[in-house]
């Protein structure tokens, strides 16, 4: 009996010390800041409606699905954006999981995309505006897992891989912000 119970103990040990070892990714963040030289308001109506993604550089269309679906109501709203590129459709699937226009935000998560266009799985993201001593601060962050969901990822689907991608697309946006409404001093 003692030595079941210590073969049963020590294979238990033996099994846990190797799960311990095979552990799969951890969830990366990004979270991007700018203050431009506008006011909250000017700069929430050219960024604040979930169905017009028109003002960031890489988003060649933005189309609500079902066609005709709301555009802000979370749990209802979801839109597939249609991105700039040299051959093929490539799209993004978001959904509306959060909505507050009083204090200038959305949240939403990505339903679909290939990590080909966007190495990334289980994204979340938050999209907002604040007040900054009278101008806009636009806040964008992000949590996902790399698109690689097992160990040993390809260098394409890896962790640095899916951050170099979402800071990429924040960065555009960003700086799109930037040529249309300045930045602040």
């Amino acid at each position: 009996m003692k030595r079941k119970l210590l073969a049963v103990i020590v294979g238990t040990a033996l099994a846990l010390a190797g799960a311990a070892q095979a552990h799969g990714p951890s969830r990366q963040k990004v979270e991007m800041t700018q203050v431009l030289n506008a006011t909250p308001d000017e700069v929430w109506q050219a960024i604040g409606k979930f169905d017009d993604m028109s003002w960031h550089p890489v988003v060649a269309s933005t189309e609500m699905t079902p066609d005709g679906a709301p555009a802000d109501i979370p749990d209802e709203s979801t839109r597939i954006l249609h991105l700039k590129a040299e051959s093929g459709d490539p799209t993004i699937t978001e959904h509306l999981i959060g909505w507050s226009p009083e204090k200038r935000m959305y949240k939403y998560m990505i339903t679909d995309v290939a990590v080909e266009v966007l190495p990334v799985t289980n994204y979340s993201s938050t999209l907002q505006v604040k007040d900054k001593d009278g101008k806009a601060e636009v806040i964008w962050k992000a949590g996902f897992y790399r698109g690689f969901p097992n160990n040993d990822p390809p260098a394409e689907l890896n962790d640095e891989a899916a951050i170099a991608a979402v800071t990429g697309v924040y960065q555009a946006g960003m700086d799109a912000l930037a040529e249309k409404f300045g930045k602040a001093e």
